[in-house]
């Protein structure tokens, strides 16, 4: 494998353009300047210790393991393949005014760069681990547009920061490309050759070869390296889970008016410890609307009668974490509350269970192991699973309309990471999943009428081993007495 570059090296020489583009020259690095006096356009050690340690590309996450990644990556492709990965593009709330900017995970994933208007090109050159190339476009420094826009990294430290073997202009991607993927066995890209207004699309269609070069998606060859986490990767994502759990208990302790008020606390309260917010839009249903099971409005008031089902989670790193609770408004559970949310709890405690390799179990499998285990308890309270066969539900089931949702998804950079990637197959250690049964009762005569309108859902995100698995969200109480104990 080729040496590694010093990470968070930064030269504060103007760029100058090689005159030969694609060929890996030795560089001099002038230190005269700091690191810690630039503008990058990210985080780095230098200006942000406080958020990244020395060698760290993203929290947690050195570039070494980035180095790493793309050498495993392009070990997996096809001999002479192409991988072409564009950056996300900015998304518009309306007219100028945009939403946060988020990176494509998959190229978050091989690059850790975090900007807009950049394309990485990973070239395998041979058989072995270390034979490939990296070039990053991104846009060269310009210090009027970062005058209006805020830093970005530029060219230099797209070399000495992020380890690309070369930089390029994204402005020249049109003039730049072609050369690099002309005699490409095959383009291993998700881009499309269809019709769009992306800049980034449109020089791609420019550049692509005029021979008949097969194209092939990127996410079926990527997604097997992204579902097995690391060390590096859990640690990031146990943070965001202990973090987020503490928050969501602290919620419980207090007595909440509105759904809006809670989720303002919430989403502050995820800030805390070096998160970034929110990992995704949260469901803070009141009663009824919490057996909708995607409800974000999250504008309702919220009666001391009524459960509260919270679906949240915070953010560090760029990894997600997944947490549900539900919880008595008043602090105290009735007795139909206490005995639906208890037969949801055994459910889930044998879900988790479940999620250790050595059982070769896949999520599908708990699944319907999960199922099983709801209609036994549910049965126990009284609901008859004979009643109104072909009436309700998915296929006609009852089980169906009780729990229309499947027990659980891998997490990651995303929530539901890994778009694609079969839940058929056995849960290996490293996985990141979350289990999270559910029961959300109708108001229809056909279940008891105590436990009509009540929802129930617990989730916790959980890292798969090979002889035990590790609950990441764990400082989120679930147990009964725990939950009216924080009163």
């Amino acid at each position: 494998m080729r040496l590694l570059r010093a990470a968070l090296r930064q030269s504060c020489r103007p760029w100058q353009p090689k005159t030969q583009p694609f060929r890996i020259q030795p560089r001099a690095y002038v230190t005269s300047v700091s690191a810690a006096e630039l503008d990058f356009g990210q985080p780095v050690y230098e200006t942000h210790p406080h958020l990244l340690k020395p060698g760290e590309i993203t929290p947690g996450i050195t570039a070494q393991e980035y180095a790493d990644r793309r050498a495993k990556f392009a070990f997996s492709l096809p001999a002479g393949a192409v991988a072409v990965l564009p950056s996300a593009e900015i998304k518009y709330r309306s007219g100028a005014v945009f939403y946060p900017f988020r990176q494509e995970s998959n190229f978050l994933y091989l690059t850790g760069f975090s900007e807009p208007n950049s394309l990485a090109v990973i070239r395998k050159t041979g058989p072995g681990m270390g034979d490939y190339t990296f070039h990053l476009f991104c846009r060269p420094k310009d210090p009027y547009a970062e005058q209006w826009s805020g830093p970005w990294s530029g060219l230099q430290a797209a070399e000495d920061v992020f380890n690309a073997d070369e930089a390029c202009d994204i402005n020249q991607l049109t003039a730049l490309l072609p050369s690099l993927i002309r005699d490409a066995t095959v383009i291993v890209t998700d881009f499309s050759t269809s019709e769009s207004k992306s800049p980034l699309m449109a020089a791609f269609r420019t550049s692509f070869p005029t021979k008949n070069t097969p194209i092939t998606p990127l996410t079926p060859l990527i997604n097997p390296l992204r579902a097995i986490k690391s060390p590096a990767e859990i640690a990031v994502m146990r943070h965001a889970g202990m973090v987020s759990g503490r928050a969501i208990t602290q919620a419980m302790r207090r007595p909440w008016s509105t759904e809006k008020d809670l989720e303002s606390y919430l989403s502050y309260a995820f800030t805390q410890h070096n998160l970034s917010g929110p990992a995704y839009v949260p469901v803070v249903a009141g009663g009824r609307r919490g057996c909708m099971i995607h409800y974000v409005h999250n504008n309702a008031l919220l009666e001391q009668d009524e459960m509260i089902l919270v679906d949240a989670g915070g953010e560090y790193g760029w990894y997600i974490t997944d947490i549900t609770r539900t919880w008595p408004a008043s602090g105290k559970f009735s007795a139909a509350q206490r005995d639906l949310y208890s037969a949801v709890l055994v459910a889930q405690r044998e879900g988790i269970k479940m999620c250790r390799e050595q059982l070769g179990m896949s999520l599908d499998e708990i699944h319907r192991a999960t199922e099983a285990i709801l209609e036994t308890e549910l049965e126990k309270l009284g609901f008859d699973f004979g009643l109104g066969k072909g009436m309700f539900g998915k296929g006609g089931d009852l089980m169906g309309t009780l729990f229309p949702h499947h027990v659980g998804h891998y997490i990651g950079l995303d929530v539901h990471d890994v778009p694609g990637y079969p839940r058929s197959l056995p849960l290996r250690a490293g996985h990141c999943v979350t289990i999270e049964p559910g029961v959300y009762v109708p108001n229809d005569e056909a279940f008891p009428k105590h436990f009509r309108g009540l929802a129930v859902r617990i989730e916790d995100s959980v890292c798969v081993g090979e002889n035990e698995c590790i609950v990441l969200t764990a400082e989120a109480v679930k147990e009964v007495e725990d939950i009216e104990a924080l009163r």
